[in-house]
């Protein structure tokens, strides 16, 4: 069976064509982290009149900072959570949606929303339902003797952060494991089921290794998404506080350079932010995808 080849007349189109994508791609990717890279080894006055070259001054003062390495294991605990908690329930959402055959469509679009909602209105949402004087969640907790204040309590703040980005992330991961689930061959469930295994058993011998490439590919997505696009969600609920429990890396990065107009230090934290996601991703390729079943 001979296989069609796309023949191009023109040996310039196929450049022509990818043109678009290369230019945004290095103006506004590419470009920007060159220019993140260089101000991380200079010192800027928050006016911008004068720069000094400074090497690695910048980093060497952000690892002598107690608050920057606070913020490194804020990051770590968070973006562990987050990945943790939006996976699994959006896995224990799409196991139920799936189990529903007449109306698994109505459902699916009801799930979906949440992930149309921008971060900040996610944050304002989860901020007013949490809110200990306004808040319904509060005035239940008290009525069992809980005191929930995350002004005041930082361990609260970070559990409150974690909801609130869980909840945004869930959506997009129950898409893929819908996808993922459907494409599960019935009968090899079915089979499994005629010898023996039970729901748990079939799902977790059968089912779950099916998804292992699913389930890889979100992993690398929900540590990125934690590390990188919860900024707008950690600005409206906490805006890093109270005491800097909530200040992640990401929000750091915005604290130092535009607030507190340290550009240098700010710039280095991003290259450092930027080689702490590529060095996970690269170790979840080298050591986590062996487990992947494809």
């Amino acid at each position: 069976m001979q296989t069609k080849r796309t023949i191009f007349p023109n040996k310039l189109l196929p450049y022509v064509l990818l043109l678009p994508q290369l230019a945004v791609t290095l103006i506004f990717f590419i470009w920007p982290a060159l220019q993140a890279v260089k101000s991380s080894f200079e010192r800027e006055d928050p006016f911008g009149f004068r720069t000094t070259f400074i090497w690695f001054e910048n980093y060497t003062r952000l690892f002598a900072d107690p608050n920057y390495v606070n913020s490194l294991s804020r990051t770590a605990v968070f973006a562990v959570s987050v990945t943790i908690l939006s996976m699994c329930v959006s896995l224990l959402l799409a196991v139920a949606v799936n189990r529903v055959l007449r109306t698994n469509r109505i459902y699916t679009t009801l799930l979906v929303w949440p992930y149309a909602v921008a971060p900040v209105v996610v944050g304002i949402l989860w901020w007013f339902i949490f809110n200990p004087t306004i808040g319904i969640l509060p005035y239940m907790m008290r009525g069992l003797g809980v005191a929930w204040n995350p002004r005041v309590n930082g361990d609260q703040a970070m559990i409150l952060v974690i909801i609130a980005a869980s909840w945004k992330q869930i959506s997009y991961n129950f898409l893929f494991f819908v996808a993922g689930l459907q494409s599960v061959p019935q009968s090899l469930t079915e089979a499994a089921a005629i010898d023996g295994a039970g729901p748990f058993k079939r799902f977790f011998t059968i089912v779950l290794p099916l998804l292992s490439p699913t389930t890889f590919f979100l992993l690398i997505v929900n540590i990125n998404y934690a590390m990188f696009d919860t900024f707008g969600i950690i600005d409206a609920t906490t805006s890093g506080g109270p005491n800097q429990a909530t200040n992640t890396l990401v929000y750091k990065v915005y604290a130092d350079g535009f607030l507190g107009l340290n550009i240098g230090s700010s710039a280095a934290q991003s290259v450092i932010l930027m080689l702490i996601v590529i060095a996970l991703t690269a170790i979840q390729f080298r050591f986590i995808e062996r487990r992947v079943q494809y």
